[in-house]
């Protein structure tokens, strides 16, 4: 793989941009993202620090990624946990950080917050996805499904997107009577996710591309 000096630098720079992301969000109380909506609901239903529950949770995908493919399981793919761990340590520091902020009770400041968090998990992933080394285990368990099924992962991303809202707020609404995790920050990331990273694509990713590339 070409330029290793600039992709993993990248790649790691981008998973922590996400976490700070999804540690605004959190701050917001308007929701996180869907990627995070399980982690934060075992925060919220069970006391489970969220990046300790982040770690759980890649670890739970990647076995369920072992029963998924069985024998086509490439033992690689382990690293992902290795990952997860190091995605959970950067989950509790930034929401460590994040927690020296005021809690804020406008709801204008909120919504900016929120928006904020878009733009960081859409820069986080702008950076972290195109570097091309270790999947985080959400992704490797899409890509796990879609490959035995064969239907495309961008409809199967959907589809796993949408299932981790509702377990997320069915879980919360009989376990402590909320939507805890689930919010309008959670559908405004849903939406404007893609459309933010696509923006920063066009105006930076040919420069990243570059760097990718070695050029």
């Amino acid at each position: 793989m070409k330029n290793l000096k600039f992709r993993v630098p990248m790649y790691f720079i981008g998973l922590f941009i996400m976490t700070i992301g999804i540690a605004v969000s959190v701050k917001s109380n308007l929701g996180v993202s869907p990627v995070s909506s399980i982690p934060y609901t075992m925060t919220c239903v069970w006391g489970i620090e969220m990046g300790k529950a982040t770690i759980l949770y890649h670890t739970v995908l990647v076995l369920i990624q072992i029963i998924i493919l069985r024998k086509n399981f490439n033992p690689s793919s382990l690293l992902q946990i290795a990952v997860g761990i190091i995605f959970g340590y950067f989950t509790t520091f930034c929401n460590y950080w994040v927690s020296y902020l005021p809690t804020p009770h406008n709801l204008a400041i909120r919504i900016i917050m929120m928006l904020i968090s878009t733009v960081l998990i859409a820069f986080g992933i702008f950076l972290y996805l195109p570097a091309n080394l270790i999947p985080l285990a959400g992704e490797g368990a899409m890509k796990a499904v879609s490959d035995i099924t064969h239907i495309e992962f961008s409809k199967i991303k959907i589809t796993f997107d949408v299932s981790m809202v509702i377990i997320s707020t069915i879980v919360c609404l009989i376990m402590i009577h909320g939507f805890g995790s689930v919010g309008i920050g959670t559908i405004t990331a849903a939406l404007l996710v893609g459309t933010i990273l696509g923006i920063i694509t066009k105006l930076l990713g040919h420069q990243r591309d570059l760097l990718l590339n070695g050029e």
